[in-house]
């Protein structure tokens, strides 16, 4: 089932991907995707989209979990499709704007594990993501609900105050706010047969030097730091770790521990 949309870079993500680093925490990242596909009640797909499907970890489990559907990975990373098609031979894969995409046919399951807030326009976006699907088709999305964290806060601020603040004007436009769960809920209700949202907050336990800073050059940080010329980057690093020590302090045993907020919502087309 390839996307009717012809191939572009997305919008919505940030300038580039390095899959080896966001790969780094693998396991932690692969368990919000995982709870939210418990919630999936299909029994047989013919069609499933993997909306912002990064690597292809989740594709090849929605493979797995589908047999027997022909599942479509769409993300605007050719970095992150390039592993992808290694990763999930047995899939597809597109490269579009996850915000425009369209399919030739209604999919019976669009999965997008923590992709969408990389693109603004929910209000907007995610009805319309509903509407492309086939009736009784489900929607599901996973979403990092981080933007007042200091892990995601600190990122703004360490910009705005260094030699770099003029590269790194608008890079935090790149990673967006997500709504509230009852905006959404305001959102999509109107459109949906029925309608799942919930939050979680994950406790990753992490080892290693400012392990927190590794986790957040994978995603969030990814932005800024393709912006700065290289000899700034390990200065721009060093003063975003001192800013969120005390927030994310070593435990006695070595560990840090980084609380991860995410929400969760499940949407059923109109049969």
């Amino acid at each position: 089932m390839p996307p009717a949309t012809e191939p572009a870079n997305a919008a919505g993500t940030p300038p580039s991907w390095d899959p080896t680093q966001y790969l780094r925490f693998a396991d932690a990242r692969l368990r919000p995707a995982l709870d939210l596909l418990a919630q999936v009640n299909l029994s047989a797909p013919a069609q499933v989209v993997d909306l912002g499907c990064g690597p292809g970890t989740v594709t090849r489990v929605l493979k797995a979990r589908f047999p027997g559907a022909s599942v479509l990975g769409i993300d605007g990373s050719a970095e992150m499709l390039a592993k992808a098609r290694t990763t999930a031979p047995e899939c597809s894969f597109w490269e579009a704007d996850f915000a425009t995409w369209t399919p030739d046919a209604p999919p019976d399951l669009i999965y997008s594990n923590a992709a969408l807030h990389w693109t603004g326009g929910h209000d907007r976006l995610l009805p319309r993501l509903l509407g492309l699907l086939a009736p009784g088709g489900v929607l599901a999305v996973q979403m990092p609900a981080m933007h007042a964290a200091p892990l995601r806060r600190l990122q703004v601020e360490v910009a705005a105050s260094g030699p770099w603040a003029a590269r790194l004007r608008d890079a935090s436009g790149t990673a967006r706010d997500i709504l509230t769960a009852g905006e959404y809920w305001d959102i999509l209700r109107p459109h949906a047969d029925s309608l799942e949202i919930w939050e979680t907050t994950y406790l990753h336990p992490l080892t290693g030097e400012d392990p927190v800073v590794e986790w957040a050059s994978g995603t969030s940080l990814r932005p800024f730091l393709t912006r700065l010329p290289e000899e700034q980057r390990p200065a721009f690093r060093a003063a975003y770790a001192a800013a969120l020590r005390p927030h994310y302090p070593r435990r006695a045993d070595g560990t840090t521990l980084l609380p991860f907020r995410r929400l969760f919502l499940l949407a059923h087309r109109m049969g």
